[in-house]
């Protein structure tokens, strides 16, 4: 692994809250649906007592923007992301404009403090060029302090990196999926002064579901699951803990993403977070993109 670990104990500063149960019922292992308004405000301020200050949401969550706005979320850092580029679109940068002053006017704050593009590939497009001069002019117009992309696989960045300028990359990272890691893209990335947040740290709950629950259609990876667990027991610590450590041991990285669907949630996280941040070994990775990549699973 990596050199660049964490140092100290407690990592809380270095969570952001990710929102996408604010305005979906996402993940393999939501059993509660959309997350209530209510339960939204409290979740929101047990974070903010933990001095956790960045919020990651996107136009495409459906109304939770919206929803962010009514609670009021001053002074919180916003990350939010771009939908995909209209077909036919002629006016890019109107589309941009159009597109970030409308999540900040249902978010009722004055600016982003990063815009990324959901779709990174776009900008090897024909219209890449103009659509990352779009994502500057935000920048300039001082809409959003950062731009830059939320990838899928650390290979988008072999074709991206050498064309354009990049201020900020989210990408998956987690005990199974270590590319971002071995790839050696989250050394380079910081060398380059790229701010870094991973995203998909417990692969959307399943890494924290109990053995016999997960969906049958990851039955196939039982070696995988005996594994994890097997190396749980030997330590002694549960799947959150190490979860949750395994990606903030990467002092590189600027921001662990996490999603809750619960207060109590965000509580076992938070008391997970506070112990110092202990790796896992490499054994435990995985290199099987139909488990590591969630677009890929095929669970009906």
């Amino acid at each position: 692994m990596s050199d660049l670990k964490a140092e100290g104990s407690g990592q809380l500063r270095r969570l952001a809250l990710g929102t996408v149960q604010f305005g979906l019922e996402y993940g393999v292992a939501n059993r509660t649906g959309r997350v209530e308004v209510e339960q939204m405000r409290d979740i929101l301020g047990l974070a903010h007592k933990a001095q956790i200050d960045t919020l990651d949401t996107a136009i495409s969550y459906g109304q939770c923007e919206q929803r962010l706005g009514e609670i009021g979320i001053h002074g919180w850092q916003v990350v939010s992301k771009l939908p995909a580029l209209p077909d036919q679109c002629d006016d890019i940068l109107g589309w941009v404009r159009a597109s970030v002053q409308g999540s900040l006017r249902r978010l009722a704050i004055p600016r982003l403090s990063g815009l990324l593009l959901h779709r990174p590939r776009e900008l090897l497009g024909a219209n890449g060029v103009a659509l990352h001069r779009a994502l500057c002019v935000i920048r300039e117009l001082g809409e959003a302090e950062k731009i830059g992309v939320s990838i899928y696989d650390p290979e988008d960045l072999e074709l991206l990196w050498p064309r354009y300028a990049l201020d900020l990359v989210q990408a998956p990272f987690n005990v199974l999926d270590r590319r971002l890691v071995s790839s050696g893209w989250l050394a380079r990335l910081h060398d380059g002064g790229v701010e870094i947040h991973v995203r998909s740290v417990f692969l959307q709950g399943l890494l924290l579901m109990q053995e016999g629950t997960r969906p049958r259609y990851f039955d196939r990876w039982q070696s995988v699951w005996e594994r994890w667990h097997r190396w749980l027991a030997s330590e002694n610590v549960s799947a959150l803990r190490a979860a949750l450590g395994c990606a903030l041991a990467q002092r590189a990285v600027g921001r662990v993403v996490v999603g809750v669907d619960s207060v109590g949630q965000l509580r076992d996280i938070l008391a997970a977070g506070a112990d110092d941040a202990a790796d896992c070994p490499d054994q435990l990775g995985c290199s099987d993109p139909e488990l590591i990549n969630p677009s890929m699973w095929r669970l009906q």
